[in-house]
């Protein structure tokens, strides 16, 4: 999938997580449910860091461009490493580590560590740095051109500062399900491996397939391609995706924010 896609999608899930807690009669507080939904979207480009062309690439300007030359190679490197026979010969790593469950975990568990122990300054970074990629997943001809960028960080910024301000003063804004003293802002990983994860599934709709469950094995395979039946999969930026899929995920993300909300 493409970027616009797959935040669109990160979004569209968290706000069904809304939707579901609020009918197990545990709704989630209206800041919560926000910035659950930036997160997500951001956090669903996120596992594209393996490639030099994707929007995260030049999210972060030098910083994110280098950094994903330092995936794409740890990528390659952990492939060819743990590759089993019936895995095929690759020449870089985009869709592998970065594209399975076990990253997605590490990466959202990271993500509550960074705000539990940094404090203020953990959640205004994990809040600045998803906010920049869900701008620009979400409102990509806006962010397009490197003339944007500063433009989308300032915005980014402001809008990190703002929110987190008011999950500091909304009640279970930052001890949402997680409640025990130290525990504050623990949640903030969730929306980041639900947002990875639903890239991963998007990827595995496409004609690739995606390794979700590496490092299981599968057959001869540990990198195994998971996805549908071939005649189900399309690909990357077609008609199916512009006009089926991203459709879908509008309409079924304003579901999920009503229910969530408690408007139907």
């Amino acid at each position: 999938m493409m970027g616009p896609a797959h935040s669109l999608s990160g979004a569209a899930a968290w706000l069904g997580v809304g939707a579901a807690t609020a009918a197990a009669g545990h709704p989630m507080p209206w800041p919560v449910l926000l910035v659950g939904a930036l997160i997500c979207a951001g956090a669903a480009l996120a596992p594209d860091l393996d490639h030099k062309a994707a929007t995260i690439s030049r999210a972060f300007g030098p910083v994110s461009r280098g950094l994903c030359e330092i995936v794409d190679k740890l990528s390659y490197a952990v492939y060819k490493a743990t590759k089993k026979q019936g895995d095929p010969r690759r020449s870089g790593g985009h869709r592998t580590l970065t594209h399975t469950w076990l990253w997605a975990v590490l990466i959202g568990a990271g993500s509550s560590a960074v705000a539990v122990v940094g404090d203020r300054w953990g959640v205004l970074a994990i809040l600045f740095v998803h906010m920049v990629l869900a701008i620009e997943g979400l409102l990509w001809r806006a962010a397009r051109g490197s003339s944007s960028d500063v433009l989308v960080w300032l915005l980014a910024a402001t809008s990190a500062w703002i929110l987190a301000g008011t999950l500091d003063t909304t009640p279970g804004g930052a001890d949402w399900l997680f409640t025990e003293p130290g525990q504050e802002y623990l949640w903030l990983g969730l929306p980041v491996v639900l947002g990875a994860l639903v890239h991963d599934i998007g990827d595995a709709l496409t004609v690739s397939g995606c390794p979700i469950l590496w490092p299981v094995p599968v057959g001869r395979k540990r990198w195994y391609p998971v996805g549908p039946p071939k005649f189900l999969r399309f690909r990357a930026g077609s008609w199916v995706e512009l006009k089926v899929l991203m459709p879908a995920f509008m309409v079924l993300g304003g579901v999920g924010c009503a229910a969530a909300l408690n408007v139907i």
